[in-house]
């Protein structure tokens, strides 16, 4: 997931919090709250987590220890009650798994062979816990987009049995070709790799492979190369992983063309695979590769703090953003430790600040409020896939999940983005809470990239509560839309994940992060007391999932 960060000068924030008073607050009560949300608070924690000291909030390490502990220490601070019973931590156990594939995959047909590179063609990894695994000689079937959804009509492994052998499959689904098809250029689940990974699980795939394409993926064979070329963290399982398929991974394009043509096959059958009723190829072809792993086991932690209700203490508004960033590693320009100010830094402090609102709030909202500062994010969501399968409070009493990561230092915008506009009715909060502000709620610019799906909210939406992400606009107030992007876009190419995203006060514009808050603030707070709870719209392929745990 993308993250922004746009620099100014400090806004003056008195006039802020008249504006906001004036265009947002329910009540006198509401105003109280709104205050305590404000660039003094944010700054100092943003301060504290983004320093050295904290040695880039890695999970695992000396930083998660002290991270966890700060907010330990805060939320007691605050007078919340601890999430996890006694306790503020939900210990998530993990496995590192440094995958290590032979230098060379090989594919054999009748007619000959193919000998791919790692890392230059393929990447591959294995999520069981052993110190070796091998596939070999598995049969080899394209399964056109390795999709199976009942709502959309469109199964792509129908009629087929992939018991030991090697799926092949393309990225993204059937919308991003054919705007009639699913939803379009808005990718939903069913289009990211990592669902392509488990369906095949699910279907009992020995092996499978993704065919990567830059647009279609919405980023190039470089990030795939980098991000597999590392040891990944899992959640740990009692079966050790052996559910899932032996071995995972991606190919070129170049790679994917060569393989039809060794099968005797047209790479028209990728194209001849967006269209519905495609049957799945086999390509009378056999792949070897043996994966050697070095195995580390460990717990990290998310930390959970509770403001229970008045009246409906049973019913939950969950507020989420992920601690954790990358820890030390590459010096660049002689830094060496990935501080992750604005990616999570920002997020995290959010979580203190909005407690903080909550508890000064003269009229206390009548739903509980959970926040929870996640683990494992930047390794694939790891803390909010653990906390889905091990929720605190039920998923059924769960109202709604506001997540937060990332948040600009740009000053105001006019507009603020839902990202995967169109998933549920808290967009209609966030129009309803943007309004009071004279701001507007728009589409995120890129649906086809599948955002909505790439951040913790996702594994709250995964087991059907309604979860809400945005991203502060486009439209900055003072420089205009032009600017906005080209900001987001210079994040994106010289902090993001590096050891530049550090914490710059005296750069720094707050003015829109703070408004930002307060208005998820004023979103969570309306749902905190009404007695109704929000679903998931029509098309969204999460609403069945809701409707099946609300019964």
């Amino acid at each position: 997931m993308k993250k922004h960060l746009l620099i100014l000068a400090l806004g003056a924030l008195s006039l802020a919090a008249c504006q906001s008073t004036e265009n947002g607050a329910d009540s006198p009560s509401d105003s109280t709250a709104l205050k305590a949300i404000n660039d003094t608070t944010l700054s100092k924690h943003i301060a504290a987590l983004a320093s050295d000291d904290f040695e880039g909030r890695k999970p695992f390490t000396n930083g998660e220890t002290k991270t966890i502990n700060y907010l330990k220490t805060e939320f007691e601070k605050l007078g919340l009650q601890p999430g996890n019973g006694k306790s503020y931590f939900q210990e998530v156990p993990m496995v590192d798994i440094k995958s290590t594939p032979a230098a060379n995959m090989a594919i054999k047909g009748t007619s000959g062979s193919l000998s791919l590179k790692y890392l230059d063609d393929f990447v591959a990894a294995t999520r069981h816990v052993k110190d070796q695994v091998k596939v070999e000689n598995s049969e080899m079937v394209f399964a056109g987009y390795g999709i199976v959804a009942p709502e959309y009509k469109w199964n792509d492994y129908e009629g087929l049995n992939v018991k030991g052998k090697t799926v092949v499959v393309m990225v993204n689904d059937p919308g991003f070709t054919d705007s009639t098809l699913f939803k379009g250029k808005t990718m939903t689940y069913y289009g990211r790799w990592t669902y392509k990974f488990e369906e095949a699980a699910r279907q009992g795939a020995t092996g499978v492979i993704i065919i990567h394409d830059t647009p279609a993926a919405s980023y190039p064979w470089a990030v795939v190369r980098s991000g597999w070329s590392k040891s990944k963290l899992y959640l740990a399982a009692a079966d050790n992983n052996s559910s899932r398929a032996l071995m995972e991974g991606w190919m070129t394009q170049d790679m994917a063309k060569a393989m039809f043509k060794l099968a005797g096959k047209s790479e028209d059958l990728m194209k001849q695979a967006m269209k519905p009723g495609f049957k799945p190829v086999d390509l009378g072809l056999k792949l070897s590769l043996t994966i050697n792993n070095t195995i580390k086991k460990s717990v990290s932690n998310n930390v959970v703090a509770v403001l229970p209700g008045t009246k409906r203490a049973d019913e939950y508004i969950i507020y989420s953003g992920h601690w954790d960033h990358l820890g030390k590693g590459e010096a660049i320009n002689g830094d060496s430790i990935y501080n992750g100010a604005v990616d999570n830094a920002t997020g995290t402090a959010a979580l203190l600040a909005l407690a903080d609102a909550f508890k000064k709030a003269k009229k206390q909202p009548e739903r509980s409020i959970m926040f929870i500062a996640l683990t494992g994010e930047e390794q694939g969501l790891l803390g909010s896939e653990y906390y889905g399968a091990h929720p605190l409070v039920p998923v059924n009493k769960t109202v709604a999940n506001i997540n937060i990561d990332a948040m600009q230092a740009s000053g105001k915008t006019k507009d603020i983005i839902a990202v995967g506009y169109g998933q549920s009715e808290l967009e209609d909060y966030l129009t309803a809470a943007a309004k009071k502000q004279g701001r507007v709620v728009v589409k995120d610019t890129n649906p086809s990239a599948g955002f909505y799906f790439r951040s913790d909210h996702f594994n709250f939406a995964k087991v059907g509560i309604p979860a809400l992400y945005t991203e502060t606009g486009d439209d900055n107030i003072e420089h205009g839309k032009a600017w906005g992007v080209a900001q987001k876009e210079d994040y994106t190419k010289n902090r993001y994940h590096a050891p530049a995203d550090n914490f710059e006060p005296a750069k720094w514009n707050f003015s829109g992060m703070v408004e930002d808050l307060r208005l998820l603030f004023d979103v969570g707070y309306r749902l905190s007391n009404e007695t109704t709870f929000p679903g998931w719209k029509a098309g969204s392929e999460f609403k069945a999932i809701r409707e099946k745990s609300m019964k």
